[in-house]
């Protein structure tokens, strides 16, 4: 069956139609577009991924962003928690975990560019938000531009300023960008007296950005003076049913920007007054992808790799041109000197979290290990460094008939093209259901006509078409472009599907099967990599890299393991993969759990164990034979803490339906004691 297209309409280019952008100390330039980012003059997609400094330790920071930059990340965003930095009233503390300027400057050492988010108010699952409860307590209005409010912002912003001063874009550092508030939806005039307020103080980046979802409607921002990000998950936990939620629009091609079920457990869910944001002036960004989902104590998905590739690709092919993620890396929070600062029920919202694990199921856990969507998304992180020029621009067009998250039948595809080129998305994944397969596909563009091939399974890609490979035209391709180093190109076979390469005036290429196979057209070579190998292809300090089923980072000079150990590496010589070995063997922690009679002590935090009422709760003695490693904690329960001997919580997971895996070096030397709740049937699971 052939699929086919809408119509192609070439969309009009605004320049300077935005109060953003702006020049290092070098001439170097970001710029925005009413339809992509520019770098230097050229279109630009960046890869963002929050990563929340204050919930990791200062000395993980290097290691984690090696981690990020080695999946493709090119840019940080980070949220500035006003309770941690003043939990009480006039002492500031940015020390330690907190010292922001470190923290940015780390970003520099490692080649990564930095978004703040400073707020003031926050949300990120944090208590009241991020605002201090001194705050709180206050008797005026805030997220408001009463004065009495805005002197305290004022004061907060200013004591950041200090910290990031000389850091900024304009300087030469790494600062590129500012993000004011966050899910304020009916108030412009606030934020645009943030961003004046920001200003006067001394903040300059090139881009300045506002949440923008707000049901269909988007949130009301200062049009023209901040570029709106939007967010997509893929599930909704701060939903107050313990009930199956419909399937998430997500995994469809819709060019529709805002998800409005971001958020509803805050704001509300129209608008009332006939505004709409001018989604036509901005280029489709986002900064909440889901990375992840983290589990609140009523609702706990059980998040897979396919659920963030699947979604990130999605999007991509409705036209995302800044791939943001929320969160990229998990994080563990502190605990204050008056309180927790997890968001809670307690402190006033809809969700209660776990009091220290902010792991969110996401690419990089709370304690550094890496999951399979770190895998799969960075094929599209890779694809958009070595792309995006090409890219960005492209208009999307969607396929000829629309087809619904309900359709388990029908094939799901988008087109990015400028009307002679482009990339055919698909996508055969849909979370919580399975799609049928698709038989004899034929792909047409309306320029170019795809060989027949079936789609099965759960995969999504991405294919070239028209496409220049150096100086040789590529025509097509059923198989999906990664990235290239100088004229060779790295294409993943997708599973089920012969990768075949049809060269303008050249006969077809057919990949042979075996795997990484080299194939020579002119000047030009592709190499075709198996997709479960392509999943740990790295391009690290400009030269590809294939982990032996082991994650590659680029770290203090040298290629090294995610993970310890010895580990096989394999090296592009420009003709050939070479083998190479590195690491070394070490002794892998052994865990020891012994039940007790009774409890030892009354648990500090007693009260997480007994959410909905009194649950039992059994008690055991942990401990670990090395620091080396991560080992498991295979009890089952409603919530689960770890505690020293001295009555200090370590770690805490609400159970979500995988074992609770931990770093040995957190429980060595200690004499530990493993708390589990009674599990009862009343949250909703997907175990």
């Amino acid at each position: 069956m052939e699929y086919k297209f809408k119509n192609y309409e070439k969309k009009e280019l605004l320049r300077n139609h935005i109060k953003v952008g702006g020049a290092d100390n070098k001439g170097n330039r970001i710029d925005v577009t009413n339809l992509y980012f520019e770098k230097n003059g050229k279109p630009w997609i960046g890869v963002m991924g929050e990563f929340h400094f204050a919930r990791c330790k200062k000395e993980n920071w290097n290691d984690v962003l090696c981690k990020m930059k080695a999946g493709g990340v090119t840019v940080v965003a980070t949220y500035l928690f006003w309770i941690y930095h003043e939990e009480m009233e006039g002492q500031f503390d940015f020390s330690g975990d907190l010292d922001i300027r470190a923290f940015i400057l780390e970003c520099q050492k490692v080649g990564l560019e930095v978004v703040i988010r400073i707020g003031p108010w926050a949300h990120g699952e944090c208590r009241n938000g991020g605002f201090p409860d001194w705050l709180m307590e206050k008797p005026y209005a805030l997220r408001d531009n009463n004065p009495d409010y805005m002197a305290k912002a004022r004061i907060f912003y200013e004591k950041i300023f200090e910290q990031v001063k000389g850091l900024f874009y304009k300087d030469g550092g790494n600062i590129i960008g500012i993000q004011f508030e966050n899910e304020l939806v009916d108030n412009a005039e606030h934020l645009l007296s943030l961003k004046n307020m920001a200003l006067e103080i001394g903040y300059e980046a090139p881009l300045y950005t506002v949440t923008g979802w707000n049901s269909q409607y988007g949130a009301k921002i200062p049009v023209d003076e901040v570029v709106p990000v939007f967010a997509a998950y893929p599930e909704a936990p701060w939903s107050d049913t313990t009930e199956r939620l419909p399937l998430s629009p997500h995994y469809a091609f819709n060019q529709m920007r805002n998800d409005s079920a971001v958020g509803v457990d805050l704001i509300k869910a129209s608008d009332e007054d006939g505004w709409r944001l001018p989604y036509e002036r901005y280029p489709f960004a986002t900064c909440e992808l889901g990375g992840g989902m983290q589990v609140t104590h009523h609702r706990r998905p059980l998040i897979k790799g396919m659920d963030i590739y699947a979604m990130s690709l999605c999007k991509l092919g409705s036209g995302n041109n800044l791939i943001g993620y929320y969160m990229y890396v998990g994080g563990t929070n502190k605990i204050g000197k008056l309180s927790t600062f997890q968001e809670s029920k307690a402190s006033g919202y809809p969700n209660d979290y776990s009091i220290l694990s902010y792991d969110f199921q996401t690419m990089i856990s709370e304690y550094g290990e890496l999951r399979e969507q770190y895998r799969l998304t960075n094929l599209l992180h890779l694809f958009a460094q070595d792309f995006g020029e090409i890219l960005a621009p492209m208009t999307t067009v969607d396929s000829e008939t629309a087809v619904s998250v309900e359709n388990m039948d029908s094939l799901r595809y988008s087109m990015r093209t400028d009307g002679k080129s482009g990339f055919i998305f698909v996508n055969h994944y849909q979370r919580l259901a399975k799609l049928n397969d698709v038989k004899d596909v034929v792909i047409d563009t309306g320029s170019v006509k795809f060989p027949a091939f079936d789609v099965k399974g759960d995969v999504a890609f991405v294919l070239p078409y028209n496409i220049m490979l150096g100086n040789e035209k590529l025509e097509y391709a059923t198989a999906q472009p990664i990235c290239n180093c100088g004229n060779t190109y790295f294409f993943a076979e997708i599973p089920g599907i012969t990768a075949e390469y049809k060269f303008a005036g050249r006969e077809v290429l057919t990949e042979n099967g075996r795997g990484n196979t080299v194939l020579t057209i002119g000047e030009v070579q592709v190499v075709t990599i198996k997709w479960e190998l392509a999943r740990y292809l790295r391009k690290l300090d400009g030269k590809i890299y294939l982990g032996a089923e082991c994650d590659l980072v680029y770290k203090d000079g040298e290629v090294v393991s995610a993970a310890p150990g010895e580990f096989m590496y394999f090296l592009w010589n420009g003709t050939e993969f070479e083998k190479k070995t590195g690491g070394a063997s070490y002794n892998r922690a052994e865990i020891s759990i012994v039940p007790l009679n009774a409890a030892p002590f009354e648990p500090k935090y007693m009260e997480q164990l007994q959410f909905n009422g009194p649950r039992k709760v059994e008690y055991s003695k942990i401990s670990v034979t090395t620091e080396e490693g991560f080992v498991e904690i295979p009890n089952v329960g409603d919530v689960l803490q770890l505690y020293t001997a001295e009555n200090e919580l370590l770690a805490d997971n609400f159970y979500y339906g995988k074992p609770w895996r931990l770093p040995a070096s957190l429980i060595y030397g200690k004499e530990c004691i493993l708390a589990v709740s009674e599990l009862k049937d009343d949250f909703y699971k997907e175990i």
